[in-house]
């Protein structure tokens, strides 16, 4: 039966008819020509805010890459980037009256283009493919870099050497126990030592530190441990390089102070972090004052800083200077010289040469007379930044510190601020307490900002870091770094005690500081391993809050709070499993406590459970676990998640096991684990996950409530760093098949779990 509009439309005359007709689609032009010129009179009106946008175009390009499986999707991507450059290119009706929209169209894809081209590219120039397995005996290699840890009783060496059996030349990271003085091969030293190497270790856990990764991009390709005393065969030159200037510059500055307080005066004069103590860097982090043992931007720009008011404090006093020069130019090259200084004698890492460009282009904005900090001065250092190291986008320290940045930025041009802060007719105590208010507000803000990303890389944050920040960026700024240069300087004339003194004790009063307020009760947050959506929706809103002016950034704040909110929210995994399958943790359904298979004597393993199951605290051994049974071979555990009960069979030891009652036991499982290959026989109602699946998948995160299994390997895809041996079968149930267990053994490996169904 025709519609009324078509009826409508057959009695009208032929020209009305088709005019009728054609309405719909008519309608729709209009909705989009009304949709171009909404979008064109936003970008006109937006100004400079627009280019910022550029260096996120870029950077989302690079992070594109990261989240794409492989090269098929990669390539899928650029051409998908330049079909809609296209659009930009080719004529459409009346595009010269949207030339902003064109030109978004245009000039967006082709940065996201780029970006995805710049990390492939860095990732198949410096990526070094991991040594294929473990490596034991005893080798000959060249000593490239020398990292002393006191606090930890080692050092650690960068060495590059020839591969067994393949010849390549790879460079291995070795750490050497126990190192003292006659251990210490100088750069560039060749020397022979035993070892057992292995490849860089992938995540251990979804959501875990990748150290596979930032290996790739480093050009490591195996690390281990010296089994012995290391044999030098040919010294190295031992003096006269930069290291070994930084490495006698570390060594003075710990002789003059106390084992507590040298640590962090090393740190802030040469980089070196090696001789913090494990419990001070803890309650530094927990305390949101983790930025002051890592060279940043806090330290460089107090280095350059400094350097720059006294060089233009001294030329001043040359009236000749000052009727000649432009002493703001000479004492800016003067900071930058100092800048780049400090850089290169705090090892170059690439936070600090973040810093340190961000520096320079501030440096130059005084110079030029342009703003010193502004959101394009902020854009221009994070593309040279990517430009360069397009990998650092997916990076933690990349993103707290443009994070914070931005933040103070978008605060300070802010209305209200502004009002708030613009100079009037006040008593200098009213002024004080204004001026402190916007400092802590500004804390706030920061935090704020920082605290999600934190805890989706970190899984913990410190709850009170504004009001530590508050005493303790001062106290480093003003007091500590001033001293320890003082001191440096004075030792130049056999003086430098007093100053050292002061400096220990300014330094004790920081590390007291952090101690205090990270013992607050609350002050630590801690949360599971969390999404990849929700972070990145809080991204995405929160550059919208930050690169935008005017009414137009509220927009953000719905999908900054709403990522938020999820982030916060997220429910913990109910089963944890290392990708070796030793290890299994299982939370209780308050998520209060956590079950572990095994007592591991491995910090790192422990942490990495805690951490990913958003908990503080020890774990709790499984066999406490109500109702389980547990012998040395298996556990039988019964978990309740959402009104149903699931049987879950753990294999804890490797004796033999008859094969027969093995595949019974499984018929009785939803879930079984193990760090062995399993036989073909044994058929878990749902997941098999035995050593043949997790050398596919990787660590595992079960969800029982919602039957859903993060892995690994789900969020590595094709890249360099991952090598799995096989493909993940397509039911997670299934695994390929296995030779069967031996069945004799003498006592069956399920006597006491085997009878009834947990």
């Amino acid at each position: 039966m025709a519609s009324p509009a078509a009826t409508s439309a057959n009695l009208l005359p032929d020209d009305a008819r088709s005019a009728a007709l054609q309405h719909r689609p008519w309608n729709s032009k209009r909705l989009l020509s009304r949709g171009l010129a909404g979008s064109e009179r936003f970008l006109s009106s937006a100004g400079f805010d627009r280019g910022p946008w550029l260096a996120v175009a870029f950077g989302a390009g690079v992070a594109a890459w990261f989240a794409l499986a492989s090269p098929l999707h990669w390539t899928a991507w650029c051409g998908a980037c330049l079909g809609l450059a296209g659009i930009g290119i080719c004529r459409w009706p009346r595009r010269e009256t949207y030339p902003h929209v064109r030109q978004a169209v245009l000039v967006v894809p082709l940065l996201l283009l780029a970006g995805c081209l710049t990390i492939w590219a860095r990732s198949a120039i410096v990526g070094e493919a991991p040594i294929a397995g473990p490596l034991a005996g005893t080798f000959t290699a060249r000593v490239l870099e020398r990292e002393e840890q006191p606090a930890l009783a080692r050092d650690r060496l960068l060495l590059a050497m020839r591969e067994p059996g393949s010849m390549r030349a790879i460079k291995v990271r070795v750490n050497v126990p126990d190192a003292g003085a006659a251990q210490r091969p100088g750069i560039g030293a060749v020397i022979r030592f035993k070892a057992r190497l292995m490849p860089p270790a992938p995540p251990m856990l979804p959501g875990a530190y990748d150290f596979a990764r930032t290996a790739w991009f480093s050009g490591i390709a195996a690390t281990g441990t010296a089994l012995g005393p290391l044999e030098t065969l040919e010294p190295g030159p031992g003096t006269g390089s930069l290291a070994a200037l930084r490495a006698d510059l570390s060594h003075h500055v710990r002789s003059r102070l106390d084992a507590d307080a040298a640590g962090i005066a090393a740190a802030l004069a040469t980089g070196d972090r090696g001789g913090i103590a494990e419990d001070d860097a803890q309650a530094m982090r927990d305390a949101g004052l983790a930025h002051l043992l890592s060279i940043s931007g806090l330290h460089v720009s107090a280095v350059i800083g400094a350097v720059y008011l006294l060089a233009l404090r001294v030329l001043a006093l040359s009236p000749w200077l000052a009727l000649r020069v432009r002493l703001p130019v000479a004492a800016a090259g003067g900071g930058a010289l100092a800048g780049i200084a400090y850089t290169l004698l705090t090892g170059s890492e690439v936070p600090t040469v973040r810093s340190c460009i961000g520096a320079l282009l501030v440096l130059a904005a005084l110079v030029l007379g342009r703003e010193a900090l502004s959101l394009r001065m902020l854009a221009a250092a994070a593309f040279c930044v990517l430009l360069f190291w397009p990998e650092a986008v997916v990076g933690p320290s990349f993103q707290m510190s443009f994070g914070a940045v931005l933040a103070i930025i978008a605060l300070s041009s802010a209305g209200p601020f502004r009002r708030f802060m613009a100079p009037r007719d006040e008593a200098a105590a009213v002024r004080f307490l204004r001026h402190l208010a916007m400092l802590l507000l500004t804390g706030l803000m920061v935090e704020f900002a920082l605290m999600p990303i934190g805890l989706h890389h970190f899984h913990r944050a410190g709850v009170y870091g504004s009001l530590a920040n508050l005493i303790a960026i001062p106290l480093t700024t003003f007091v500590v770094m001033p001293l320890v240069a003082a001191a440096l300087a004075l030792d130049l004339l056999g003086a430098g005690g007093p100053a050292w003194w002061l400096a220990g004790k300014a330094i004790s009063l920081l590390i007291g500081l952090a101690h205090w307020i990270a013992s607050r009760p609350g002050a630590v947050t801690m949360l599971p391993a969390s999404g990849t959506g929700a972070f990145l929706l809080f991204v995405a809103g929160a550059l919208w809050l930050g690169l935008w002016s005017g009414r137009a950034r509220l927009l953000g704040l719905a999908p900054a709070a709403a990522g938020t909110f999820m982030l916060a929210t997220m429910p913990p995994p109910d089963v944890l499993v290392t990708g070796d399958g030793r290890h299994v943790g299982i939370l209780d359904e308050g998520g209060t406590r956590l079950f572990v298979l095994r007592d591991s004597r491995s910090d790192y393993v422990r942490d990495n459970l805690m951490e990913l199951a958003g908990m503080e605290g020890e774990p709790v051994g499984l066999e406490r676990w109500p109702g389980a049974r547990c012998n040395r071979d298996f556990c039988a555990v019964p978990v309740r998640r959402a009104g149903r009960a699931w049987n879950l069979l753990i294999a804890r030891g490797r004796d033999a096991v008859p094969e027969r009652a093995l595949a019974a036991a499984c018929d009785r499982a939803d879930i079984v684990i193990a760090d062995r290959w399993l036989p073909r026989s044994c058929r878990p109602r749902w997941l098999k996950a035995d050593r043949a699946m997790l050398e596919r998948s990787g660590g595992l995160a079960i969800d029982l409530a919602r039957r859903r299994i993060t892995t690994v390997a789900a969020g590595q895809g094709e890249h360099g760093w991952w090598h799995p041996r096989g493909a993940l079968p397509p039911n997670p149930g299934a695994s390929r098949p296995e030779p069967a267990l031996p069945t004799s053994s003498g006592r069956a490996g399920l006597d006491g779990i085997s009878g009834t169904s947990p």
